[in-house]
């Protein structure tokens, strides 16, 4: 009778050992990555930190972004961020991405941007308290660039928890980079806007950021077009609902 005096850290180690060698195998054979469900990407960034989240409230997903280091974005900015406004509206609006003034009050839309954003809102009825806002890449970016696809997947997590979370009966897309994110097409801007969309059975109006409306004026008149459909949108689903 033999007697097996391996110890657990013993144990572990060759676990990890015979994963890490078929992990090679898989890299030898052309292997590059795995699709990941929300829920492991969030055990991911979770391990090892000694901190537990509750990634079911805004509050406890936001804890867990400002830990994120899952890009190269992480090591240049000074803060995450994440979002505001009312974490169970009805009608969400999701940006591209961060400017040096969003960073600075940690808020999206902040600046001679959030002034317009403040403007179409509230023409349509809305306030910042009554909607929920957030970007789709919630960290600042090298001036002169946009996101690179892998800083967009890094963040497409957070967004999709967001969504869970908020359960907003629409959705605005503002920009390119969030209407790509969230409905994963390559159709430019101008060709989706107008009308709805779904992503999870929710409706989606893709439509132009305001910081184009500063240089680009001329698509306002679209821009209000777009809200003027999400406007009779919305009422018909509260009226359902109530």
């Amino acid at each position: 009778m033999t007697t097996d005096n391996s110890s657990p850290n013993d144990s572990l180690d060759k676990m990890i050992h015979e994963i890490q060698n078929y992990l090679y195998f898989l890299a030898s054979m052309g292997c590059r990555g795995f699709d990941c469900s929300v829920e492991t990407m969030e055990r991911m960034q979770r391990w090892g930190s000694g901190v537990c989240f509750d990634h079911e409230t805004i509050i406890g997903l936001e804890e867990m972004a400002g830990t994120c280091r899952r890009c190269r974005l992480s090591g240049s900015r000074r803060k995450v961020v994440f979002g505001s406004g009312d974490p169970k509206a009805k009608l969400m609006f999701i940006g591209d991405y961060p400017d040096a003034g969003d960073e600075e009050q940690g808020l999206p839309f902040a600046g001679e941007t959030g002034d317009l954003f403040t403007r179409i809102i509230q023409a349509m009825g809305f306030t910042r308290e009554n909607i929920y806002m957030c970007n789709a890449v919630k960290c600042t970016l090298p001036k002169g660039r946009e996101p690179l696809q892998e800083e967009m997947d890094a963040c497409r997590y957070l967004l999709q928890r967001q969504i869970r979370i908020v359960q907003p009966e629409i959705i605005c897309t503002l920009g390119p980079i969030s209407t790509k994110a969230l409905l994963n097409t390559s159709e430019p801007l101008s060709a989706l806007r107008g009308s709805f969309h779904q992503y999870d059975r929710i409706l989606v109006m893709p439509t132009y950021h305001p910081a184009l409306l500063l240089k680009e004026a001329d698509r306002k008149r679209d821009v209000w077009e777009d809200m003027k459909l999400v406007m009779k949108a919305y009422q018909e689903k509260v009226q359902r609902i109530h």
